[in-house]
């Protein structure tokens, strides 16, 4: 159970614990009972996560290179059972009912495919440093990932769950790039990409487009697409340099805000917390990321490597996502703030996740 670095775990449990106050905050006034707070329930998630994350950090990171195709068709299985059994909430069909626990397999999709192509683009041998990809060409080092990337992509847009597809577009060309897949290919497939966006507008739901719209000009629906993203500016903006105060922000509290604990927790924390919090919430984000990008670079194994920047990335794409999500800079598409939004989903992998991490840094001296 001892870490020989217990850093990325130090800044998970800060954020975890801004989270919650913030979850307390958007939620108290309309819940009651211990295990019916949203609260209450986000720390048992946390407590699960911790759970996880210290079994992850004593599992050795090379077993997931044999489990890796598995893993794969585990979470194929998962997204094609979310369309026969799902459970539905606000018109999307994302989660699977188990027991009390209703799971997201669009979480665990996004950390396979981080190991899938983890894999894919790495050399079995430890001993090996020259990357495999090298040697690869079109076919092998770009259209056949493409192609297994892109079904689990379109199984959980179909859910629909457009942010959580585009972020595991945005994690494929992020490994692309970082496993050293030649320029030109990664050139060639955003110029192909690009040139279908015309086309995929026609498969996107109404409210989809919808969102997409008001991206561009939110106040031309300002009482339905455009409200929330005009709400959370207001949250964002009104928290000034300091803060309103725990307890005390009006978007948040007069229930102006939707989605408050969940999409838009930053919101409701930058209304609260201010600018200097904001700051701080969003330098823990950063010291995480820097931590994990370290743990790359100093594992010699091709895997281990490959790995840890593959959820280094994931991690840092989902927060950018959020935050540029809440200030207006980006589409609304519903990605969570991972370790601060209420869910329990997103909790568990990403302790799964820093807990590979934290393993993969405590092994780097055995290669």
């Amino acid at each position: 159970m001892r870490l020989t670095n217990p850093t990325i775990l130090v800044i998970a449990l800060l954020i975890c614990a801004l989270g919650v106050v913030s979850i307390y905050s958007a939620s108290y006034q309309k819940e009651s009972g211990f295990w019916g707070s949203l609260c209450q329930r986000q720390m048992l998630w946390v407590l699960i996560g911790l759970g996880f994350f210290f079994f992850f950090s004593n599992f050795n990171y090379r077993r997931l290179w044999d489990a890796t195709y598995a893993l794969y068709i585990l979470a194929m299985l998962l997204l094609f059972l979310v369309f026969v059994l799902g459970a539905v909430h606000l018109g999307a069909q994302r989660w699977l009912k188990l027991g009390w626990f209703n799971f997201q397999p669009s979480e665990a999709a996004k950390l396979v495919i981080v190991i899938f192509l983890a894999r894919y683009y790495s050399t079995k041998s430890v001993s090996d440093f020259s990357l495999q990809v090298r040697h690869m060409g079109l076919v092998r080092s770009l259209i056949i990932p493409f192609f297994l990337t892109i079904v689990p992509v379109g199984l959980i847009i179909e859910q629909p769950d457009l942010g959580s597809g585009v972020i595991v577009m945005l994690i494929f060309f992020a490994m692309l790039y970082l496993a050293g897949v030649r320029l030109r290919f990664i050139i060639l497939l955003l110029f192909l990409a690009a040139s279908t966006l015309p086309l995929f507008w026609h498969f996107l739901k109404d409210y989809q487009r919808d969102r997409l719209l008001v991206f561009l000009n939110p106040n031309i629906d300002p009482l339905g697409a455009g409200y929330t993203v005009i709400q959370s500016k207001i949250a964002i903006g009104s928290g000034g340099f300091f803060g309103k105060g725990w307890l005390s922000g009006t978007q948040s509290q007069l229930h102006f805000l939707p989605e408050a604990h969940t999409d838009f927790i930053f919101a409701t924390f930058a209304e609260e917390w201010g600018f200097l919090g904001s700051c701080v919430l969003l330098g823990l984000y950063y010291l995480l990321a820097r931590e994990a990008i370290r743990i790359a670079y100093r594992n010699s194994d091709n895997f281990g490597k490959n790995l840890a920047l593959g959820i280094s990335f994931m991690l840092i794409i989902q927060a950018s996502i959020n935050i540029a999500m809440n200030l207006g800079l980006a589409p609304v598409v519903g990605v969570p703030l991972f370790l601060m939004s209420y869910g329990g989903s997103s909790v568990v992998m990403t302790f799964i996740a820093l807990g590979v991490l934290a393993n993969i840094d405590k092994r780097r001296t055995v290669f």
